[in-house]
């Protein structure tokens, strides 16, 4: 075997190493871009989905089908933290009033997913405590504004200062990718409760 066919030997398996980290690259990327695209999906859809019930519920705070039965809607939020907000409105359009409280649960509190970050969102009728909603929720912050515009400082203690509400929602892939995970944001800046300005 002479000298040239040992280079072209080395050559050949040169060049093969070469084809197959590419193709493991390109694997590896394929994977990857499947695998974020599935979960960037996933967070946006929970998003939407969480933001569509949010505005339709802080829609109607202080709202009544029997208008009568809530006489002064300035007094419709009973309740109003940093992570948690409780008002009066009518759930089912019937002119029953009800009490309606979203709050988030402890980091500790959602062990079921590998995001060390997400929290059960709680959305409590009534004041039963009803299961957990696990949607990737890693930010559930509230600010709160007077009638003049001027955020108030927490803690609230007169809930009925409150005349616009601002929500910050993050949502975040309960598994990651390596160690990114996929997320979404939203911010409403003023949520409409139409009936807190109907004093």
């Amino acid at each position: 075997m002479g000298s040239s066919t040992i280079l072209d030997i080395l050559s050949s398996i040169i060049i093969a190493g070469f084809l197959l980290l590419m193709v493991i690259h390109m694997n590896s990327s394929l994977v990857y871009s499947n695998y974020t695209t599935t979960n960037d999906l996933t967070v946006q859809e929970n998003l939407v989905s969480l933001v569509r019930m949010i505005e339709d519920d802080f829609r109607r705070i202080g709202y009544c089908r029997e208008y009568t039965k809530v006489p002064d809607p300035s007094k419709a939020i009973l309740g109003a933290g940093r992570h948690n907000i409780k008002f009066q409105t009518d759930l089912l359009n019937v002119g029953n009033v009800d009490t309606l409280e979203y709050s988030i649960g402890t980091i500790s509190g959602l062990t079921g997913t590998p995001n060390p970050r997400d929290m059960y969102l709680f959305r409590d009728i009534n004041n039963r405590r009803g299961s957990g909603i696990s949607l990737g929720v890693t930010k559930f912050d509230f600010v709160y504004f007077d009638a003049q515009g001027d955020s108030l400082p927490f803690p609230i203690s007169n809930p009925n200062a409150i005349y616009e509400i601002q929500l910050s929602v993050l949502l975040e892939s309960p598994y990651a990718y390596d160690t990114t995970y996929s997320f979404a944001f939203w911010r409403q800046l003023r949520l409409a409760a139409r009936n807190l300005k109907n004093r």
